[in-house]
């Protein structure tokens, strides 16, 4: 079933993750992200806008795949945030066409970037 405006959107992100206690300790920290859990091998966990889930069931895979990318009003505060829960910063806050941002690596080694357009 899809709802109205979702054709050819963005609907969901899977992250296969080692420890799902661990990824939802640091998402909640840094981003405020809630969660419903599923069972000891899924959670799906909720920004405010879009949905994903975390899952034991295949193997972490942190070297490749898209580059997923968060807004926040506080690039800053967002830094600090992640390096508070855990994360570590992999490409320093930097300035492109549009804002700025950084890139993160998150608990299992995925990377992930925060942009700012302040």
């Amino acid at each position: 079933m899809s709802g109205k405006g979702a054709d050819r959107k963005i609907d969901y992100i899977e992250f296969n993750v080692a420890d799902i206690a661990r990824s939802k300790a640091f998402y909640g920290d840094a981003f405020g992200w809630s969660f419903t859990d599923y069972g000891p091998q899924y959670c799906e966990f909720g920004d405010g806008r879009l949905t994903g889930g975390f899952t034991t069931t295949a193997p972490v895979s942190a070297g490749g795949g898209p580059l997923v990318i968060l807004f926040a009003d506080d690039l800053e505060g967002a830094l600090s945030r992640v390096e508070a829960a855990g994360g570590n910063v992999v490409r320093p806050v930097f300035a492109f066409p549009g804002g700025r941002r950084f890139h993160f690596a998150d608990p299992d080694g995925y990377e992930l970037a925060v942009w700012s357009d302040r």
